[in-house]
């Protein structure tokens, strides 16, 4: 995307883009093309009509690089173009990741003209996922176009690498929810047909959410089974996180048993080589070393407390699926609570996020003293105990002072800002320095994060 910006700070040094494709100075014409492509896009979404010359040009650009003329067409999905001309798929790979070549320039004496002419073909796709994915135009949006555009945002998360795939998640994700605001999303659920062609994604449940009181039979159903279908796919991401490594096995509490079964070998031989003996050629062990293998006897205990406002409907998501398979783990008891202006126990459900989520009102204000009157009673054993926390913490400022005393009765106290797969997320600055100054830094970010946390806490 840097390209872009770059480009167009140059005037065309010729009458008509038809000149500049046909220019055969050295080094020229490639360079001109590279702009003319460019300046097509960027004309495609900032100015409505379209600019006879400009297409015409790229048209004849486009040939020349013996890429296929639907490349030019905004109503043809890239994943249209990929499965009528395979060829594109890897090329489509990576395609704005960063790299050496990115500095290539064609205009330069010396220049290899097979890296020219690859910088030109190389624009042509950038501008076409681009102009697809940017220029999502007005009025309603079918299930169909939506679907589409789904399949060319991940076409650019896959051009732009793992970086910046990342760097561009949230504004992707609010083109997504442009594009789901515009659609009759009423109209699709009543019909089955339309909704079995929707692909559950952040901005499609945050919707669903938010509209599933005005929702009755089929289209109710259909809803339904569209949230089911995103829990699940969510659920076996985040199980496979957790379940990397053992977890609450453990305690580690416990002196382990002096027993030949347990002794640690490796960990006896490294702590006793000072008294080896080169001369008898023998190693004189002072102390034994055993392992650890005493299981829980107390469950730990997890509260999970989730602002439900509408800001962080992403996080709660994540951390409801993420509770519900911490509660299928053996001896950890996991406490769930929603809040708004008012606090909600959904601690009888916690086993299953479906239900969770549609227990939930998105919106409203935030009054974070309400979920923590309804979570300290919760504690009974505070040194077992894991608090976490998700919410923005633009809330009652009340709340530091439980936050304090919870901290202090020896309860782990994780505040979580952010637990989605963008990692970007406002939090409150006033919060943010008075719970690292704590001892208890907001998490946000990847919600590995989080994962790794609680791992820790259990183990």
């Amino acid at each position: 995307m840097t390209d872009i910006t770059h480009e167009t700070t140059h005037e065309m040094p010729y009458d008509t883009p038809y000149d500049a494709v046909h220019d055969t100075s050295v080094g020229g014409a490639d360079e001109n093309r590279r702009q003319v492509l460019y300046w097509r896009l960027l004309a495609r979404l900032f100015d409505p009509e379209e600019q006879p010359a400009l297409e015409a040009a790229s048209v004849a650009i486009v040939d020349d690089l013996g890429l296929p003329p639907a490349l030019l067409d905004p109503a043809v999905s890239v994943d249209s173009l990929v499965q009528r001309f395979p060829d594109l798929e890897t090329e489509f790979q990576d395609l704005m990741a960063p790299s050496d070549g990115d500095q290539v320039s064609s205009g330069e004496d010396g220049a290899d003209p097979e890296d020219s002419r690859e910088q030109v073909r190389r624009a042509a796709l950038v501008s076409k996922l681009l102009l697809n994915v940017f220029n999502t135009g007005a009025g309603d949006v079918t299930a169909k176009q939506l679907a589409d555009w789904q399949r060319d945002a991940g076409w650019c998360r896959q051009a732009l690498g793992t970086e910046g795939a990342e760097e561009l998640s949230g504004t992707l994700s609010a083109l997504e929810g442009e594009l789901v605001r515009r659609m009759r999303l009423r109209e699709v659920l009543a019909d089955s047909t339309l909704a079995r062609a929707l692909t559950p994604s952040m901005s499609l449940i945050e919707q669903l959410l938010r509209d599933k009181d005005n929702l009755s039979g089929v289209a109710l159903a259909n809803a339904k089974a569209l949230i089911r279908r995103y829990v699940d796919e969510v659920a076996e991401v985040l199980r496979t996180q957790v379940q990397q490594t053992s977890v609450g096995t453990i305690d580690r509490s416990v002196p382990p048993k002096r027993t030949f079964r347990n002794l640690d070998l490796d960990r006896t031989i490294w702590k006793n080589l000072t008294n080896w003996d080169p001369e008898s050629e023998r190693l004189y062990v002072d102390q034994l070393f055993y392992r650890h293998t005493a299981k829980r006897t107390t469950p730990a205990r997890m509260i999970v407390v989730v602002d439900q406002s509408g800001s962080m409907v992403d996080s709660m998501v994540n951390c409801t699926i993420l509770a519900s398979i911490f509660a299928g783990l053996p001896k950890v008891d996991v406490h769930l609570v929603a809040y708004d202006t008012r606090a909600l126990d959904l601690t009888p459900w916690v086993n299953d996020p479906f239900e969770v989520l549609l227990r939930t009102r998105l919106g409203g204000g935030t009054d974070g003293t309400a979920a923590i009157a309804l979570a300290r009673p919760k504690i009974a054993d505070p040194r077992n105990t894991v608090l976490v926390w998700i919410s923005d913490f633009y809330d009652n400022r009340a709340l530091m002072t439980d936050f304090e005393a919870v901290q202090r009765s020896g309860v782990k106290l994780i505040p979580v800002g952010s637990v989605n797969s963008s990692g970007r997320q406002s939090v409150d600055p006033w919060f943010r320095e008075r719970l690292k100054d704590l001892g208890a830094p907001v998490i946000s970010g990847h919600i590995r994060k989080l994962v790794f946390e609680l791992k820790n806490f259990l183990a």
